[in-house]
């Protein structure tokens, strides 16, 4: 009876270590921070994009979208132009097609820099396709603020968490 009992508890304990293990991915051997990253995996929606319009002046652009980052380093980003015309470099021009922007792929954050690094493995702009966009980073509370770390682009993305 004894060994019985041993032989249940030991089996419960290893079923534990595999769910707890399985309730964590991206977390067994990849290296990945428990720090500032956590803050931010999850889903977001856009709540403004300010960028230059035609003339260069920043305008806040009729658009929505959702930004995804997963715990084992892969993210999403949509964004829609509600006007497919409009949009500055930010827009058709660089990201979008269409009033359209959709890309994904992996990141790597630099947390002392507040920056990270999309590497575009998919996107409706091909030829984004295998490049390595910096991003710098402002997280307050339930809002990430985006914006390129390229001067010469000038828009900036405001996220809120849903």
């Amino acid at each position: 009876m004894n060994k019985l009992l041993s032989l249940i508890a030991m089996t419960f304990s290893i079923g534990l270590a595999v769910v707890a293990a399985l309730a964590r991915p991206g977390r067994l051997d990849s290296g990945y921070s428990t720090g500032l990253e956590d803050q931010w995996i999850g889903a977001w929606r856009l709540a403004s994009l300010e960028e230059p319009d035609a003339n260069g002046r920043i305008h806040k652009a009729n658009c929505t979208g959702m930004l995804v980052f997963t715990r084992d380093g892969h993210m999403s980003v949509q964004v829609m132009y509600r006007e497919p015309q409009a949009g500055g470099e930010a827009g058709p021009v660089r990201y979008a097609v269409g009033g359209y922007e959709a890309s994904f792929g992996g990141y790597k954050v630099d947390e002392s820099a507040h920056n990270f690094t999309f590497h575009v493995e998919g996107t409706m702009v091909r030829s984004l396709i295998g490049r390595d966009l910096s991003r710098a980073f402002e997280l307050s509370g339930r809002q990430l603020v985006v914006r390129s770390a390229d001067a010469t682009e000038h828009w900036r993305a405001v996220w809120e968490r849903y």
